[in-house]
């Protein structure tokens, strides 16, 4: 659905001009780039690494009609690593003066040299540095004024209002638009500029829109939320379809009820699916397998979810909220297989991780990009009225509370609220209820994915049915 407020144009191609809404070009990004790495080179480091970005951005609130909140922000950071043999330092600054950054240096270079050796520190493999990188449609700044944006949030949360009299509070709507661009550079063996030494920046931007509505009075009020994120603010849903939205699926909660403590099926909403997902990215991440902090340790290879499961990750997907056409080290992104019929096929490692395990980095430093979590049980019907009656008898949960999640263990415990389904249709709402279980029996318990596959940031999953769960009440 369309947003009617203009998106501005974009950027210039000339790398001199700065980009839509910024202050600073490429080119002088790429000037301060090469000041922090020449002197990096004076001081006698070999290898080193700097990055400059720049952030800006309007976010507004109202609440009942009336303004909360205008907020523009402007951010700017250059930060500076240095490597002298396999000891490390870094340092940042956001005075972009010449004296400034060359202090920032000197900082980076007086820590490196007081710090204790790392055998596997250092710039990312030549052979896995990204020389060459595709365009992937990232930015789309969003021209709004703080009035115009105030307006959308005001007809979002009119529209909640107008879908029921029962709604009758609100904890406010709000208009986000936010963008930023970056450059980096790294310095090898005390040269740049070659096959295998990185360097390289984009512009991205993230826009949202998002409500809360009340509904009911006193003991019996109940809240839900809803909102829209996307890249290009095109793609925003309209502030009237989030408004109806957000207040239909509070007015589904009203006259909630506890449920007696029980063993049952759990089918979790998609948007809360992806917080599982999230949770095997987490255990399976870098940092958590070296440390031998989390419950899949050694699990390469390994069956770890159900047989009909399978995760890609796709980092080129154009315009994806996942996308990155290198990660946070410079290393080049590929499309790869992470998950197959439930055995882990790849870790997510950044370079430092990669070499803690004697493996090779996954080009994962900063997070994973655009994971699909499926099936291969997924028919295109299997909507959420089908998942509803593939759960049976159970509980559909549609919010989680708390970070109960041990990922040592594996533990899983949070606070949660949702419907009660009998025969494969929803009974009434549950509220003040708590489901815990273990995430490696969870995952091994997936007996279906839905086809409502819906995109929460970096991940996309429909809604997941797990076998059983316990479910705590009154």
């Amino acid at each position: 659905m369309k947003n009617a407020v203009s998106t501005g144009a974009k950027a210039p191609a000339d790398p001199r001009q700065p980009l839509s809404g910024f202050q600073y070009s490429r080119a002088q990004f790429e000037e301060l780039v090469d000041l922090a790495l020449s002197h990096a080179k004076q001081l006698g480091a070999a290898d080193a690494a700097a990055e400059v970005s720049e952030g800006a951005g309007l976010s507004v609130s109202v609440r009942k009609g009336e303004l909360e909140n205008v907020e523009r922000n402007r951010d700017k950071s250059l930060g500076v690593t240095v490597y002298l043999g396999q000891r490390r330092g870094n340092a940042s600054t956001s005075d972009f003066s010449p004296a400034a950054i060359r202090q920032t240096v000197q900082a980076a270079y007086d820590i490196a040299r007081f710090t204790a050796e790392d055998p596997v520190a250092g710039l990312p493999d030549p052979e896995d540095v990204a020389d060459t990188y595709p365009e992937l449609d990232l930015f789309h700044p969003w021209a709004i004024t703080s009035d115009e944006a105030v307006a959308i949030a005001r007809a979002c949360e009119d529209a909640a209002f107008a879908t029921s009299r029962q709604i009758t509070n609100s904890e406010g709507a709000g208009v986000s638009a936010q963008q930023s661009h970056f450059f980096t550079a790294h310095l090898r063996g005390g040269e740049r500029g070659r096959p295998g030494i990185f360097s390289g920046g984009y512009a991205s931007s993230r826009h949202s829109l998002s409500v809360a509505p009340i509904a009911g009075k006193g003991a019996g009020m109940q809240r839900d939320y809803w909102y829209s994120s996307q890249r290009n603010p095109q793609d925003l849903a309209t502030p009237e379809a989030v408004g109806r939205y957000a207040a239909e699926r509070t007015l589904a909660r009203l006259n909630g009820r506890k449920l007696a403590t029980t063993e049952c099926p759990v089918l979790f909403e998609s948007p809360l699916a992806a917080g599982l997902l999230g949770a095997y990215v987490q255990a399976t991440s870098g940092g958590a397998l070296y440390r031998k902090t989390t419950f899949l340790a050694d699990s390469l290879g390994k069956r770890v979810m159900a047989r009909h499961l399978d995760i890609v990750e796709d980092p080129h997907i154009i315009g994806g909220k996942g996308s990155a056409p290198f990660d946070d080290e410079g290393v080049r992104t590929a499309r790869r297989q992470v998950l197959s019929a439930g055995r882990v096929k790849g870790y997510f490692l950044s370079t430092y991780s990669a070499r803690k395990l004697g493996l090779r980095t996954t080009g994962n430093a900063g997070g994973s990009h655009n994971l699909a979590l499926t099936s291969r049980l997924t028919q295109p019907g299997d909507d959420l009225d089908a998942m509803l009656r593939k759960l049976g008898r159970g509980l559909f949960v549609t919010e989680l509370m708390g970070q109960g999640v041990n990922y040592v263990t594996g533990d899983y415990s949070r606070g949660a609220s949702g419907y009660w389904v009998e025969n494969g249709r929803i009974a009434y709402p549950v509220q003040e209820i708590t489901i815990a279980g273990n995430l490696r029996d969870m995952f091994l318990g997936i007996e279906a994915v839905g086809a409502d596959a819906y995109n929460y940031g970096a991940k996309t999953v429909g809604s997941i049915l797990v076998n059983r769960m316990k479910v705590a009440g009154s």
